[in-house]
């Protein structure tokens, strides 16, 4: 063999070793999420700007693959088990049924969610401290009982309030209960009505026209992807709508007492970090956000038959004019 032979052989195997290295240093990220609409957007993009800011950045050292089930089940399953065909190094499922079809798929794959209501009522995790297995990530589980005290103030004379949620999605089912309990301190009785995809929203709104004193909206994403439908009835029918979700007052809500989506896709982004550097997610408590934000519009309450009261116009976050 002569000298110009073993150069060649040893360019080629050095090429091949650092083609190894950098694919070691490359990682691979899927997320999905179950529908499209502004707090998942948001979300969305909190977990990759936390990515990028930590030092992955789409196209040098990170593989991201974004994916839309486009509010159908049977999709975002398809879209999970494709992602583990994959092998990724993480797994981002925003929502919960996001994060249950990717559960469902692998328990090997990290898996990182995004907010999720309840993540013990789902089965995510054993608990919110320890999880346990192959998820953990970020919950926007909200203040039940501090959003029927801002009913109270808006509508001081209620007595029923309706829900539209989706009665199909556990974290949901979970909220309502607690709701009820909370109802039943402040004198309030719950009308549910529920809708298993947003083409239903509509009518599930309608079926509370004439039975409720005001509306009140979850952090449903079925729901919440079809919020203008809720809107619009209570808009014709003088039902004042309150929200959980902040992203969905520009939308016509009143008002809604919520996170900032983009600051629970932060946390879960963080998560995720911690992952790709070497963490367990078994061991990386579940993130709850603190901060309430209160957006108001008062041109949606006039149009639903009331008037905002002063004080809360003036604690108001956000006032959408």
């Amino acid at each position: 063999m002569n000298v110009k032979m073993l150069a060649t052989l040893a360019a080629s195997a050095l090429f091949a070793s650092t083609l190894s290295v950098l694919a070691q240093d490359k990682v691979s990220v899927k997320l999905s999420y179950i529908v499209d609409h502004p707090a998942i957007d948001a979300a969305r993009d909190g977990v990759i700007d936390t990515l990028k800011a930590a030092g992955f950045v789409e196209g040098e050292n990170l593989d991201l693959e974004v994916q839309s089930a486009q509010g159908n089940m049977t999709t975002q399953a398809q879209i999970n088990q494709k992602f583990v065909g994959d092998s990724p190094d993480l797994i981002v499922a925003i929502s919960t049924p996001s994060a249950q079809t990717a559960m469902s798929a692998t328990s090997d794959i990290p898996i990182v969610f995004a907010a999720i209501t309840d993540p013990l009522a789902a089965g995510l995790v054993d608990s919110n401290e320890k999880p346990g297995r192959n998820l953990t990530g970020s919950s926007d589980k909200t203040p039940v009982d501090r959003h029927l005290q801002l009913v109270k103030r808006i509508v001081p004379e209620a007595k029923t309030i309706g829900i539209v949620y989706n009665g199909g999605e556990a974290n949901s089912v979970a909220l309502v209960e607690e709701l009820r309990a909370e109802a039943t301190k402040l004198g309030l009785e719950v009308v549910e009505a529920t809708a298993i995809q947003s083409s239903a929203v509509l009518d599930a709104a309608r079926s509370l026209v004439g039975k409720v004193d005001a509306i009140y909206v979850p952090t449903d994403s079925t729901v919440v992807s079809a919020f203008e439908s809720v809107a619009r009835i209570g808009g014709e029918a003088d039902i004042p709508v309150i929200a959980a979700d902040t992203t969905v007052v520009e939308r016509g809500a009143i008002a809604a007492l919520g996170f900032s989506y983009y600051d629970i896709g932060v946390a879960a982004g963080e998560s995720a970090v911690r992952i790709l550097n070497g963490e367990n997610p078994a061991d990386i408590p579940v993130r709850f956000i603190d901060k309430l934000e209160l957006y108001v519009n008062p041109g949606a309450a006039e149009e639903m038959g009331i008037s905002l009261p002063d004080d809360l116009l003036a604690e108001a976050t956000r006032v959408i004019e």
